[in-house]
Protein backbone atom coordinates (compact mmCIF):
# COMPACT_ATOMS: atom_id res chain seq x y z
CA UNK A 1 0.00 0.00 0.00
CA UNK A 2 1.36 3.39 -1.01
CA UNK A 3 0.61 6.19 1.45
CA UNK A 4 0.92 9.86 0.50
CA UNK A 5 1.80 12.37 3.20
CA UNK A 6 0.54 15.89 2.50
CA UNK A 7 2.38 18.41 4.68
CA UNK A 8 -0.01 21.29 4.02
CA UNK A 9 0.04 25.00 4.90
CA UNK A 10 -3.62 25.96 5.40
CA UNK A 11 -5.01 29.43 6.00
CA UNK A 12 -7.26 29.52 9.05
CA UNK A 13 -10.87 30.04 8.02
CA UNK A 14 -10.23 29.67 4.28
CA UNK A 15 -12.40 26.58 3.95
CA UNK A 16 -12.71 26.68 0.14
CA UNK A 17 -9.02 27.45 -0.33
CA UNK A 18 -7.94 24.69 2.04
CA UNK A 19 -10.25 22.23 0.29
CA UNK A 20 -8.61 23.14 -2.99
CA UNK A 21 -5.17 22.49 -1.47
CA UNK A 22 -6.34 19.05 -0.31
CA UNK A 23 -7.86 18.33 -3.73
CA UNK A 24 -4.66 19.26 -5.55
CA UNK A 25 -2.62 17.09 -3.19
CA UNK A 26 -5.07 14.22 -3.75
CA UNK A 27 -4.85 14.46 -7.52
CA UNK A 28 -1.05 14.47 -7.39
CA UNK A 29 -0.98 11.55 -4.93
CA UNK A 30 -3.37 9.51 -7.06
CA UNK A 31 -1.31 10.14 -10.18
CA UNK A 32 1.72 8.84 -8.30
CA UNK A 33 -0.05 5.61 -7.40
CA UNK A 34 -1.09 6.34 -3.80
CA UNK A 35 -4.00 4.44 -2.26
CA UNK A 36 -4.24 6.60 0.89
CA UNK A 37 -3.62 10.32 1.45
CA UNK A 38 -3.01 11.73 4.91
CA UNK A 39 -3.60 15.42 5.71
CA UNK A 40 -3.02 17.30 9.00
CA UNK A 41 -5.39 17.92 11.90
CA UNK A 42 -8.23 20.31 10.98
CA UNK A 43 -6.79 20.54 7.48
CA UNK A 44 -10.12 21.80 6.13
CA UNK A 45 -10.31 24.90 8.34
CA UNK A 46 -6.71 25.35 9.48
CA UNK A 47 -5.39 25.20 13.02
CA UNK A 48 -6.10 26.86 15.38
CA UNK A 49 -9.53 28.19 14.34
CA UNK A 50 -10.12 29.52 17.87
CA UNK A 51 -13.44 31.35 18.32
CA UNK A 52 -14.40 30.95 14.68
CA UNK A 53 -15.77 27.70 16.07
CA UNK A 54 -18.40 29.64 18.02
CA UNK A 55 -19.92 30.66 14.69
CA UNK A 56 -22.36 27.90 13.77
CA UNK A 57 -22.37 29.06 10.16
CA UNK A 58 -18.63 28.45 10.01
CA UNK A 59 -19.03 24.87 11.18
CA UNK A 60 -21.96 24.24 8.84
CA UNK A 61 -19.98 25.64 5.91
CA UNK A 62 -17.20 23.20 6.74
CA UNK A 63 -19.65 20.30 6.69
CA UNK A 64 -20.96 21.31 3.27
CA UNK A 65 -17.45 21.71 1.90
CA UNK A 66 -16.47 18.28 3.21
CA UNK A 67 -19.38 16.71 1.32
CA UNK A 68 -18.40 18.58 -1.83
CA UNK A 69 -14.77 17.57 -1.46
CA UNK A 70 -15.71 13.90 -1.09
CA UNK A 71 -17.37 14.06 -4.52
CA UNK A 72 -14.42 15.80 -6.18
CA UNK A 73 -11.64 13.47 -5.03
CA UNK A 74 -10.35 10.60 -7.19
CA UNK A 75 -12.77 7.73 -6.52
CA UNK A 76 -10.14 5.08 -5.86
CA UNK A 77 -8.11 7.21 -3.45
CA UNK A 78 -8.88 7.17 0.27
CA UNK A 79 -8.26 10.54 1.94
CA UNK A 80 -8.19 11.46 5.64
CA UNK A 81 -9.32 15.07 6.15
CA UNK A 82 -9.37 17.02 9.41
CA UNK A 83 -12.57 18.94 10.11
CA UNK A 84 -14.94 20.07 12.88
CA UNK A 85 -18.05 18.01 13.49
CA UNK A 86 -21.15 18.84 15.53
CA UNK A 87 -21.67 16.76 18.67
CA UNK A 88 -25.26 15.47 18.43
CA UNK A 89 -25.32 14.52 22.12
CA UNK A 90 -24.13 17.87 23.41
CA UNK A 91 -27.39 19.17 24.82
CA UNK A 92 -28.54 15.80 26.17
CA UNK A 93 -25.28 14.91 27.94
CA UNK A 94 -24.14 18.42 28.82
CA UNK A 95 -21.05 18.11 26.59
CA UNK A 96 -19.20 20.60 24.43
CA UNK A 97 -20.94 21.17 21.10
CA UNK A 98 -18.19 20.04 18.70
CA UNK A 99 -15.71 17.28 17.93
CA UNK A 100 -12.21 17.68 16.51
CA UNK A 101 -12.53 14.98 13.88
CA UNK A 102 -11.03 13.18 10.90
CA UNK A 103 -13.18 12.05 7.98
CA UNK A 104 -12.29 9.13 5.77
CA UNK A 105 -13.37 10.06 2.24
CA UNK A 106 -13.52 7.47 -0.54
CA UNK A 107 -15.69 6.65 -3.53
CA UNK A 108 -17.43 10.04 -3.27
CA UNK A 109 -18.61 9.30 0.27
CA UNK A 110 -17.76 10.01 3.89
CA UNK A 111 -17.00 6.45 4.88
CA UNK A 112 -16.06 6.88 8.53
CA UNK A 113 -15.37 9.56 11.14
CA UNK A 114 -12.76 9.50 13.93
CA UNK A 115 -12.79 11.90 16.88
CA UNK A 116 -9.92 13.26 18.93
CA UNK A 117 -9.83 11.74 22.41
CA UNK A 118 -7.22 13.80 24.26
CA UNK A 119 -7.85 17.55 24.35
CA UNK A 120 -4.89 19.68 25.48
CA UNK A 121 -5.49 22.77 27.60
CA UNK A 122 -1.88 23.75 28.42
CA UNK A 123 0.30 26.47 26.85
CA UNK A 124 -1.38 27.74 23.65
CA UNK A 125 -4.03 25.00 23.60
CA UNK A 126 -7.62 25.55 24.71
CA UNK A 127 -9.45 22.70 23.02
CA UNK A 128 -11.74 21.95 25.95
CA UNK A 129 -13.31 25.37 25.27
CA UNK A 130 -14.87 23.98 22.10
CA UNK A 131 -14.60 20.21 21.83
CA UNK A 132 -15.94 17.12 23.52
CA UNK A 133 -13.60 14.15 23.82
CA UNK A 134 -14.02 11.16 21.56
CA UNK A 135 -15.23 8.08 23.38
CA UNK A 136 -13.22 5.37 21.66
CA UNK A 137 -10.26 4.69 19.40
CA UNK A 138 -11.08 3.32 15.96
CA UNK A 139 -9.45 1.93 12.86
CA UNK A 140 -10.45 1.45 9.22
CA UNK A 141 -9.70 -0.99 6.46
CA UNK A 142 -9.54 -0.35 2.74
CA UNK A 143 -11.33 -2.87 0.53
CA UNK A 144 -8.16 -3.39 -1.52
CA UNK A 145 -6.31 -4.94 1.44
CA UNK A 146 -6.83 -6.18 4.97
CA UNK A 147 -4.57 -3.67 6.69
CA UNK A 148 -6.10 -2.25 9.88
CA UNK A 149 -5.13 1.42 10.15
CA UNK A 150 -5.66 3.07 13.53
CA UNK A 151 -6.38 6.81 13.49
CA UNK A 152 -5.19 9.26 16.14
CA UNK A 153 -5.23 13.04 16.21
CA UNK A 154 -2.25 15.04 17.53
CA UNK A 155 -2.40 14.87 21.36
CA UNK A 156 -3.68 11.29 21.21
CA UNK A 157 -0.09 10.03 20.92
CA UNK A 158 1.28 12.14 23.78
CA UNK A 159 0.12 10.06 26.76
CA UNK A 160 2.65 7.25 27.06
CA UNK A 161 3.18 6.83 30.79
CA UNK A 162 6.36 4.85 30.26
CA UNK A 163 7.90 7.68 28.26
CA UNK A 164 6.86 10.49 30.62
CA UNK A 165 6.96 8.58 33.88
CA UNK A 166 3.33 9.49 34.55
CA UNK A 167 -0.03 9.69 32.81
CA UNK A 168 -1.22 13.04 31.51
CA UNK A 169 -4.73 11.73 30.74
CA UNK A 170 -6.90 8.83 31.90
CA UNK A 171 -6.73 6.95 28.60
CA UNK A 172 -3.97 6.04 26.14
CA UNK A 173 -5.38 5.84 22.59
CA UNK A 174 -2.23 4.17 21.26
CA UNK A 175 -2.59 1.32 23.78
CA UNK A 176 -6.27 0.99 22.92
CA UNK A 177 -5.49 0.68 19.21
CA UNK A 178 -2.78 -1.87 19.91
CA UNK A 179 -5.34 -3.94 21.83
CA UNK A 180 -7.63 -3.77 18.80
CA UNK A 181 -4.92 -5.46 16.74
CA UNK A 182 -4.20 -2.67 14.24
CA UNK A 183 -1.33 -3.05 11.76
CA UNK A 184 -0.45 0.63 11.44
CA UNK A 185 -1.14 3.86 13.34
CA UNK A 186 -1.46 7.25 11.67
CA UNK A 187 -1.38 10.49 13.62
CA UNK A 188 -2.72 13.65 12.01
CA UNK A 189 -1.36 16.69 13.81
CA UNK A 190 -1.18 20.44 14.00
CA UNK A 191 1.70 20.64 16.46
CA UNK A 192 3.25 24.11 16.91
CA UNK A 193 6.99 24.59 16.70
CA UNK A 194 9.33 25.29 19.58
CA UNK A 195 13.09 24.94 19.74
CA UNK A 196 14.12 21.29 19.84
CA UNK A 197 10.55 19.98 19.77
CA UNK A 198 11.08 17.67 16.79
CA UNK A 199 13.69 15.67 18.70
CA UNK A 200 11.18 15.23 21.53
CA UNK A 201 8.44 14.17 19.09
CA UNK A 202 10.70 11.62 17.46
CA UNK A 203 11.82 10.20 20.80
CA UNK A 204 8.20 9.78 21.91
CA UNK A 205 7.01 8.26 18.65
CA UNK A 206 10.00 5.94 18.41
CA UNK A 207 9.32 4.76 21.97
CA UNK A 208 5.65 4.06 21.18
CA UNK A 209 6.45 2.22 17.93
CA UNK A 210 8.90 -0.01 19.79
CA UNK A 211 6.70 -0.53 22.83
CA UNK A 212 3.66 -1.64 20.83
CA UNK A 213 5.56 -3.16 17.89
CA UNK A 214 3.56 -0.94 15.54
CA UNK A 215 4.67 1.34 12.70
CA UNK A 216 3.56 4.96 13.14
CA UNK A 217 3.09 7.72 10.55
CA UNK A 218 2.98 11.26 11.92
CA UNK A 219 1.72 14.05 9.63
CA UNK A 220 2.08 17.65 10.76
CA UNK A 221 0.80 20.99 9.51
CA UNK A 222 3.37 23.51 8.29
CA UNK A 223 3.26 27.32 8.15
CA UNK A 224 2.59 30.33 10.34
CA UNK A 225 -0.83 31.16 11.81
CA UNK A 226 -0.76 34.32 13.93
CA UNK A 227 1.85 33.86 16.67
CA UNK A 228 2.20 30.12 16.08
CA UNK A 229 4.65 28.52 13.68
CA UNK A 230 4.20 24.95 12.49
CA UNK A 231 7.38 23.25 11.37
CA UNK A 232 5.93 20.25 9.54
CA UNK A 233 8.67 17.67 10.10
CA UNK A 234 6.23 14.85 9.30
CA UNK A 235 7.92 11.57 10.15
CA UNK A 236 7.36 7.80 10.07
CA UNK A 237 8.75 4.92 12.13
CA UNK A 238 8.90 1.19 11.53
CA UNK A 239 8.12 -1.43 14.18
CA UNK A 240 11.67 -1.19 15.51
CA UNK A 241 11.23 2.52 16.22
CA UNK A 242 13.56 3.56 13.41
CA UNK A 243 12.93 6.67 11.32
CA UNK A 244 12.14 5.53 7.79
CA UNK A 245 10.81 8.85 6.49
CA UNK A 246 11.04 12.53 7.40
CA UNK A 247 9.63 15.48 5.46
CA UNK A 248 11.59 18.65 4.96
CA UNK A 249 11.06 21.15 7.77
CA UNK A 250 9.32 24.51 7.32
CA UNK A 251 7.99 23.86 3.82
CA UNK A 252 4.94 22.29 2.19
CA UNK A 253 5.45 18.89 0.62
CA UNK A 254 3.80 15.77 -0.74
CA UNK A 255 5.76 12.52 -0.58
CA UNK A 256 4.95 8.81 -0.67
CA UNK A 257 5.92 5.94 1.59
CA UNK A 258 5.09 2.27 1.25
CA UNK A 259 3.60 -0.17 3.74
CA UNK A 260 4.03 -3.94 3.35
CA UNK A 261 3.58 -5.52 6.80
CA UNK A 262 5.91 -2.76 7.96
CA UNK A 263 6.82 0.69 6.67
CA UNK A 264 9.60 0.50 4.10
CA UNK A 265 12.54 2.94 4.00
CA UNK A 266 11.85 6.19 2.16
CA UNK A 267 13.43 9.63 1.88
CA UNK A 268 14.71 11.06 5.17
CA UNK A 269 15.28 14.79 4.97
CA UNK A 270 17.84 15.97 7.55
CA UNK A 271 16.89 18.09 10.51
CA UNK A 272 18.38 21.60 10.69
CA UNK A 273 22.06 21.43 11.62
CA UNK A 274 21.74 23.43 14.84
CA UNK A 275 19.28 25.48 16.86
CA UNK A 276 20.26 28.77 15.23
CA UNK A 277 19.42 27.46 11.76
CA UNK A 278 16.19 25.96 13.08
CA UNK A 279 15.09 29.17 14.79
CA UNK A 280 16.02 31.38 11.85
CA UNK A 281 14.10 29.24 9.37
CA UNK A 282 11.10 29.23 11.72
CA UNK A 283 11.12 33.03 12.01
CA UNK A 284 11.43 33.48 8.25
CA UNK A 285 8.42 31.21 7.72
CA UNK A 286 6.47 32.95 10.49
CA UNK A 287 7.05 36.41 9.01
CA UNK A 288 6.27 35.33 5.46
CA UNK A 289 2.99 33.66 6.37
CA UNK A 290 1.82 36.34 8.79
CA UNK A 291 2.42 39.09 6.26
CA UNK A 292 0.90 37.27 3.30
CA UNK A 293 -2.03 35.66 5.14
CA UNK A 294 -2.95 39.09 6.56
CA UNK A 295 -3.05 40.50 3.04
CA UNK A 296 0.14 42.59 3.05
CA UNK A 297 2.94 42.56 0.50
CA UNK A 298 5.59 44.79 2.08
CA UNK A 299 6.92 45.58 5.54
CA UNK A 300 8.48 48.57 7.24
CA UNK A 301 10.49 48.91 10.48
CA UNK A 302 12.83 51.24 12.29
CA UNK A 303 16.51 50.50 11.72
CA UNK A 304 18.65 51.85 14.56
CA UNK A 305 22.00 50.33 13.72
CA UNK A 306 21.56 48.00 16.69
CA UNK A 307 21.59 44.23 16.64
CA UNK A 308 17.85 43.63 17.13
CA UNK A 309 16.63 45.67 14.18
CA UNK A 310 19.50 44.30 12.09
CA UNK A 311 18.34 40.74 12.72
CA UNK A 312 14.73 41.67 11.91
CA UNK A 313 15.92 43.26 8.67
CA UNK A 314 17.67 40.04 7.63
CA UNK A 315 14.65 37.88 8.53
CA UNK A 316 12.24 40.15 6.66
CA UNK A 317 14.48 40.24 3.60
CA UNK A 318 14.71 36.45 3.46
CA UNK A 319 10.99 36.06 4.12
CA UNK A 320 9.62 38.53 1.60
CA UNK A 321 12.42 39.52 -0.77
CA UNK A 322 14.60 42.57 -0.43
CA UNK A 323 12.35 44.61 -2.74
CA UNK A 324 9.49 44.34 -0.22
CA UNK A 325 11.39 45.63 2.81
CA UNK A 326 11.72 49.28 3.85
CA UNK A 327 14.08 50.27 6.68
CA UNK A 328 13.70 53.71 8.23
CA UNK A 329 16.62 55.37 10.03
CA UNK A 330 15.52 58.05 12.50
CA UNK A 331 18.59 59.56 14.18
CA UNK A 332 18.35 61.91 17.15
CA UNK A 333 21.03 64.13 18.70
CA UNK A 334 21.96 61.15 20.90
CA UNK A 335 22.51 58.77 18.00
CA UNK A 336 26.15 57.86 17.55
CA UNK A 337 27.87 58.19 14.21
CA UNK A 338 28.41 54.45 14.06
CA UNK A 339 24.66 53.81 14.48
CA UNK A 340 23.99 55.49 11.15
CA UNK A 341 27.02 54.01 9.41
CA UNK A 342 26.20 50.52 10.73
CA UNK A 343 22.61 50.86 9.56
CA UNK A 344 23.75 52.00 6.11
CA UNK A 345 26.20 49.09 5.93
CA UNK A 346 23.41 46.62 6.73
CA UNK A 347 21.12 48.17 4.11
CA UNK A 348 23.87 47.78 1.54
CA UNK A 349 24.62 44.19 2.60
CA UNK A 350 20.97 43.18 2.26
CA UNK A 351 20.11 45.36 -0.71
CA UNK A 352 16.92 46.62 0.94
CA UNK A 353 15.30 50.03 0.57
CA UNK A 354 15.82 52.71 3.22
CA UNK A 355 14.76 56.19 4.26
CA UNK A 356 16.31 58.61 6.72
CA UNK A 357 14.15 60.89 8.87
CA UNK A 358 16.05 62.93 11.45
CA UNK A 359 13.89 63.70 14.49
CA UNK A 360 15.77 66.56 16.19
CA UNK A 361 13.35 69.28 15.09
CA UNK A 362 10.35 67.24 16.25
CA UNK A 363 12.08 66.66 19.60
CA UNK A 364 12.64 70.40 19.96
CA UNK A 365 8.99 71.10 19.22
CA UNK A 366 7.90 68.59 21.88
CA UNK A 367 10.34 70.05 24.41
CA UNK A 368 9.05 73.56 23.79
CA UNK A 369 5.43 72.50 24.03
CA UNK A 370 5.96 70.55 27.25
CA UNK A 371 8.36 73.01 28.89
CA UNK A 372 5.69 74.89 30.90
CA UNK A 373 4.24 71.61 32.20
CA UNK A 374 7.65 69.98 32.86
CA UNK A 375 9.08 73.10 34.50
CA UNK A 376 11.02 72.37 37.69
CA UNK A 377 11.57 68.69 36.86
CA UNK A 378 14.73 66.88 35.82
CA UNK A 379 15.33 65.25 32.43
CA UNK A 380 14.28 61.63 32.77
CA UNK A 381 12.49 58.65 31.31
CA UNK A 382 9.54 60.70 30.06
CA UNK A 383 11.84 62.79 27.86
CA UNK A 384 13.79 59.75 26.73
CA UNK A 385 10.63 57.94 25.72
CA UNK A 386 9.43 60.89 23.65
CA UNK A 387 12.11 59.99 21.13
CA UNK A 388 10.81 56.44 20.84
CA UNK A 389 7.22 57.66 20.52
CA UNK A 390 8.16 60.17 17.83
CA UNK A 391 9.76 57.34 15.89
CA UNK A 392 6.73 55.15 16.45
CA UNK A 393 4.43 57.85 15.08
CA UNK A 394 6.59 58.34 12.00
CA UNK A 395 6.66 54.62 11.30
CA UNK A 396 2.90 54.35 11.70
CA UNK A 397 2.41 57.32 9.34
CA UNK A 398 4.51 55.60 6.68
CA UNK A 399 2.71 52.31 7.32
CA UNK A 400 -0.68 53.99 6.88
CA UNK A 401 0.40 55.93 3.81
CA UNK A 402 1.92 53.08 1.85
CA UNK A 403 0.08 50.07 3.26
CA UNK A 404 3.19 48.38 4.65
CA UNK A 405 2.96 46.17 7.74
CA UNK A 406 5.02 47.63 10.58
CA UNK A 407 7.35 45.15 12.28
CA UNK A 408 8.48 45.79 15.84
CA UNK A 409 12.02 44.78 16.70
CA UNK A 410 12.15 44.21 20.46
CA UNK A 411 13.60 40.96 21.82
CA UNK A 412 12.29 38.68 24.58
CA UNK A 413 14.70 39.96 27.23
CA UNK A 414 13.43 43.51 26.73
CA UNK A 415 9.80 42.43 26.61
CA UNK A 416 10.25 40.47 29.82
CA UNK A 417 11.56 43.36 31.90
CA UNK A 418 9.72 46.18 30.13
CA UNK A 419 12.81 47.73 28.55
CA UNK A 420 10.62 49.03 25.72
CA UNK A 421 8.27 51.95 25.14
CA UNK A 422 4.52 51.67 24.73
CA UNK A 423 3.32 53.54 21.63
CA UNK A 424 6.95 53.87 20.57
CA UNK A 425 9.25 50.99 19.68
CA UNK A 426 6.44 48.59 20.63
CA UNK A 427 4.29 49.87 17.76
CA UNK A 428 3.66 47.33 15.06
CA UNK A 429 1.56 44.57 13.59
CA UNK A 430 4.04 41.78 14.31
CA UNK A 431 6.83 41.44 16.88
CA UNK A 432 9.31 39.31 14.95
CA UNK A 433 11.81 38.43 17.70
CA UNK A 434 9.65 38.94 20.79
CA UNK A 435 10.36 35.32 21.83
CA UNK A 436 14.11 35.49 21.10
CA UNK A 437 16.31 36.30 24.13
CA UNK A 438 19.06 38.86 23.61
CA UNK A 439 21.83 36.30 23.91
CA UNK A 440 20.14 34.25 21.18
CA UNK A 441 19.90 37.38 19.01
CA UNK A 442 23.70 37.57 19.09
CA UNK A 443 23.99 33.86 18.34
CA UNK A 444 21.65 34.14 15.34
CA UNK A 445 23.58 37.09 13.93
CA UNK A 446 26.87 35.21 14.22
CA UNK A 447 25.21 32.25 12.49
CA UNK A 448 24.05 34.52 9.67
CA UNK A 449 27.64 35.64 9.19
CA UNK A 450 29.04 32.12 8.97
CA UNK A 451 29.74 32.43 5.23
CA UNK A 452 30.47 36.16 5.10
CA UNK A 453 29.29 39.45 6.55
CA UNK A 454 25.56 40.09 6.50
CA UNK A 455 25.24 41.74 9.90
CA UNK A 456 28.07 44.33 10.17
CA UNK A 457 30.65 43.16 12.69
CA UNK A 458 30.46 46.42 14.60
CA UNK A 459 26.76 45.80 15.21
CA UNK A 460 27.66 42.52 16.90
CA UNK A 461 30.69 43.79 18.80
CA UNK A 462 29.46 47.12 20.20
CA UNK A 463 27.71 47.45 23.55
CA UNK A 464 23.92 47.54 23.14
CA UNK A 465 22.28 50.92 23.74
CA UNK A 466 18.87 52.52 23.32
CA UNK A 467 20.70 55.84 22.64
CA UNK A 468 18.03 57.96 24.31
CA UNK A 469 20.54 60.01 26.30
CA UNK A 470 24.30 60.67 26.12
CA UNK A 471 26.58 57.61 26.49
CA UNK A 472 23.65 55.35 27.42
CA UNK A 473 24.20 51.59 27.65
CA UNK A 474 21.60 48.88 28.30
CA UNK A 475 23.62 47.63 31.26
CA UNK A 476 23.16 50.99 33.00
CA UNK A 477 19.60 49.76 33.70
CA UNK A 478 19.83 45.99 33.37
CA UNK A 479 22.10 43.15 34.48
CA UNK A 480 24.45 41.82 31.79
CA UNK A 481 22.33 39.95 29.26
CA UNK A 482 24.06 36.65 29.99
CA UNK A 483 22.90 36.92 33.60
CA UNK A 484 19.50 38.40 32.77
CA UNK A 485 18.65 35.70 30.25
CA UNK A 486 19.74 32.94 32.60
CA UNK A 487 17.47 34.30 35.34
CA UNK A 488 14.58 34.78 32.92
CA UNK A 489 14.93 31.20 31.68
CA UNK A 490 14.53 29.89 35.22
CA UNK A 491 11.69 32.28 36.05
CA UNK A 492 9.67 32.09 32.84
CA UNK A 493 10.46 28.74 31.26
CA UNK A 494 10.95 26.65 34.39
CA UNK A 495 8.53 28.52 36.69
CA UNK A 496 11.07 28.77 39.52
CA UNK A 497 10.64 30.95 42.60
CA UNK A 498 13.04 33.66 43.73
CA UNK A 499 14.41 31.30 46.36
CA UNK A 500 15.13 28.59 43.82
CA UNK A 501 16.83 31.03 41.43
CA UNK A 502 18.97 32.46 44.21
CA UNK A 503 19.89 28.93 45.28
CA UNK A 504 21.15 28.37 41.73
CA UNK A 505 23.85 30.94 42.41
CA UNK A 506 22.42 34.31 41.36
CA UNK A 507 22.71 37.42 43.54
CA UNK A 508 19.52 37.97 45.58
CA UNK A 509 19.35 41.69 44.80
CA UNK A 510 19.54 41.08 41.05
CA UNK A 511 16.97 38.28 41.19
CA UNK A 512 14.48 40.39 43.10
CA UNK A 513 14.99 43.29 40.72
CA UNK A 514 14.40 41.13 37.66
CA UNK A 515 11.25 39.58 39.13
CA UNK A 516 9.89 43.03 39.96
CA UNK A 517 10.59 44.27 36.44
CA UNK A 518 8.87 41.24 34.90
CA UNK A 519 5.80 41.69 37.09
CA UNK A 520 5.55 45.43 36.51
CA UNK A 521 5.87 45.10 32.72
CA UNK A 522 2.80 42.89 32.35
CA UNK A 523 0.58 45.79 31.31
CA UNK A 524 2.98 46.55 28.45
CA UNK A 525 3.01 42.99 27.17
CA UNK A 526 -0.79 42.90 27.11
CA UNK A 527 -0.67 45.78 24.59
CA UNK A 528 2.16 44.42 22.47
CA UNK A 529 1.69 43.14 18.90
CA UNK A 530 1.60 39.37 18.43
CA UNK A 531 5.07 37.85 18.61
CA UNK A 532 6.26 34.74 16.82
CA UNK A 533 6.51 31.84 19.27
CA UNK A 534 9.70 29.73 19.24
CA UNK A 535 9.90 28.61 22.88
CA UNK A 536 7.76 26.55 25.23
CA UNK A 537 6.88 29.70 27.18
CA UNK A 538 6.28 32.75 25.01
CA UNK A 539 4.58 36.07 25.76
CA UNK A 540 1.51 35.39 23.67
CA UNK A 541 -1.45 33.04 23.45
CA UNK A 542 -0.13 30.72 26.15
CA UNK A 543 0.94 33.49 28.58
CA UNK A 544 -1.96 34.16 30.96
CA UNK A 545 -0.52 36.23 33.76
CA UNK A 546 -2.62 38.87 35.56
CA UNK A 547 -1.77 42.56 35.34
CA UNK A 548 -3.08 43.73 38.71
CA UNK A 549 -1.30 41.30 41.03
CA UNK A 550 1.26 40.92 43.79
CA UNK A 551 3.75 38.10 43.50
CA UNK A 552 7.47 37.49 43.53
Amino acid sequence: MRIAIAQLNPIVGDIEGNAQRILEAAQTAFNQGAELLLTPELSLCGYPPRDLLLNLGFVEKMSRQLQLLSQQLPEKLAVLVGFVEKNPSATVRGEKPLFNSIALLKSQEIKQIFTKRLLPTYDVFDEDRYFASGKESQYFQLTENNVKIGVTICEDVWNDEQFWGQRQYAVNPIADLANLGVDLIVNLSASPYSVGKQKLRESLLSHSATRYNLPIVYVNQVGGNDDLIFDGDSVAFNRQGEVIYRAQAFTSSLELIEFNQDLLPAVIHPLPVDEDEEIYRALVLGVRDYVQKCGFKRVIFGLSGGIDSSLVAAIASDALGKENVLAVMMPSPYSSDHSISDAVALVNNLGIKSEKLAIQEIMTAYDQLLEPVFAGTDFGIAEENLQSRIRGNLLMALSNKFGHLLLSTGNKSEMAVGYCTLYGDMNGGLAVIADVPKTRVYSLCRWLNRHGEIIPLNVINKAPSAELKPNQKDQDSLPPYEILDAILALLIDRHQSAEQIIAAGFEPEIVQKVIKLVKNAEFKRKQAPPGLKISDRAFGTGWRMPIASRWG
